[in-house]
Formats: C-alpha cells, structure tokens, sequence
C-alpha cells in the first residue's frame, strides 16, 4: 500500500488543513479506548485512548509515516489509507466525509446518507407527493428524493449511492436515458450547466473526478463537453416516458436552498390534467412498492 508521498509548495490552505488534519486524528486516537478496537489494555499504560503505533498497526500503515500525519508533515494520503483510519478509529459518516475533505480527497465508498439533509428537509420532500421531488447538490448528486421521484426515470433504489448523479444516469443508465422524451437536447443542457457551476470548483477532487469519469464512460459527454456551451439553471418544462404510467409533461423548478448557487430542492409539477392524475398512479406504485 502506497503511504506516503512528498509535496512541493505547500500553500497556506493546505497548511491549515494538514494542521486540522493532525489534530482531528489526535482527538479521535486520544479519544479510543483499547477494549473498543480488540486490544488488551495493560498495567503500564499512560497515554489516553490508543498509542499511535496501535493506530498505524490497527491501519496497516507504517508508525513513522502516521506519526508525521499527526505532526502535520507535508505528506499526501492515499485514499485506501484515509479508508483504513476510517475504520480503525471508528468515524462515524459525518467524521468520515469531514476526514477526507481535510485530506482533500474523494471518499471512495460514499455513505449512503448525506448528514446535510436534514429530517425537515426530508418531511418536505414527502409532503410534495405525488409531485416528484429531490434534493441535488450542484455537482447533480442526489442527495434524498421522494418515492415518486424515486420511479421517475428509473428505479432509483436499485442504483449504487455512487451512482446516483444526474449527470452519470443521464450518459450512462438506459433505463433513465430510455425516460427522458428530448435526450439530446436534456443532456446538452445539462453539461453546459455543468460547465458554468465547476467554474467555481475547478480545484475540487470530487469535480475533477465526476468530470474525468463523464469524459472516460460517454462518448456522447466528451463530444457535447467540447462545444464549451454555457448556460444558468432555469425553469423549464420537460416530458418524460415513464415506464409505469406513460407520458408525463412536467414543470420543472429550482429552489435555491442556500444565498449561493449549491444545494437544491428540485421540483416536477405537472402542466396538465393527464400527467397530474398519471403522477397519482405513479405514487400509488411506488407505495405498493415500498410496502411490498
């Protein structure tokens, strides 16, 4: 397992979160007791929680090597090290995702709950039925969706949580490809959002590696990807092929949930009669589902 690699030119951002870095693993090994990873405590000893080199044991990382990581040495971390710490020192989701973002890396197995949605949020999402509703950050994740948004395009269940990006279902899964009416058009769009939104993330591994995945599974994204097309989030009005209750013509809507242009709660009214009472038999499908 690679550990260790040396930087050149560190800078003051990456300074103060190597810093943070050091302290956090500090706080969380000071903070474990032997007996809850499997060790034997002993008569003799002194330090609070777990010794270092339990914890570089414990990883399979070398002690030298996690000792500078505690020191704030000017080290990068491999991501199957940063999983291996995880685990060792028994971070929960929340201290998970905050140990790779200190890291300023991707964490590889994502959980499957995102500690930013909140219980209200998830309320509102389940009042808006049988309207289709999710809430997207701007890198098109799907962070939490209702049941009706949950059969939309796909049955968004059975796909992997890394996979669950708009972007990623709208180059790569047939069956949401197979859903939308103007595919074409859609997924245009969608790059050129795209664009415009990683302009103000372009040093960010999770962007840099959606994007770097877009370009190596889609032809179709690295053709539309070279056009430099871009455009703002707009309202707009959107027909899909649903595979339980046929054509739907739906108004999609935006709501912004924060002053900056990042998370939202994206919105699918119906725009006539037809798709509105259609959506009620997609609900009912979905309950029947969810009960069965």
């Amino acid at each position: 397992m690679a550990q260790e690699t040396v930087t050149s030119r560190p800078t003051a951002a990456s300074e103060i979160r190597r810093h943070e870095l050091a302290a956090f693993l500090r706080h969380r090994r000071e903070h474990l007791t032997p007996e809850q990873v499997g060790l034997p405590r002993g008569r003799r000893r002194r330090t609070p929680g777990l010794r270092r080199e339990e914890v570089a044991q414990l990883s399979a990382v070398g002690v030298t090597w996690y000792t500078w990581l505690e020191q704030a040495r000017d080290i990068q971390v491999s991501v199957q090290v940063l999983d291996a710490l995880a685990r060792t020192l028994m971070l929960d989701p929340s201290e998970r995702s905050h140990l790779f973002q200190l890291a300023g890396a991707v964490d590889p197995t994502p959980a499957t709950t995102c500690p930013s949605v909140t219980p209200a949020m998830r309320a509102v999402l389940e009042q808006l039925e049988p309207y289709p509703a999710c809430l997207q950050n701007s890198r098109y994740d799907i962070l939490a969706h209702n049941r009706t948004y949950g059969l939309l395009l796909c049955d968004l269940e059975t796909v992997p949580p890394e996979d669950r990006n708009c972007m990623i279902l709208s180059y790569t899964n047939q069956d949401w490809q197979s859903s939308i009416v103007h595919l074409g058009e859609t997924q245009r769009l969608m790059a050129a959002r795209f664009r415009a939104a990683m302009a103000g993330h372009l040093g960010e591994p999770a962007w840099k590696m959606l994007l770097k995945r877009l370009r190596t599974e889609s032809p179709q994204f690295r053709e539309v990807w070279e056009r430099h097309e871009v455009v703002s989030h707009r309202s707009k009005r959107k027909e899909f092929l649903n595979r339980y209750v046929g054509r739907l013509v739906v108004d999609h809507t935006d709501l912004w949930l924060s002053p900056e242009v990042g998370p939202r709660m994206v919105t699918y009214v119906p725009a006539d009669e037809e798709s509105a009472e259609r959506l009620k038999k997609l609900q009912e499908i979905a309950l029947k589902g969810a009960r069965g």
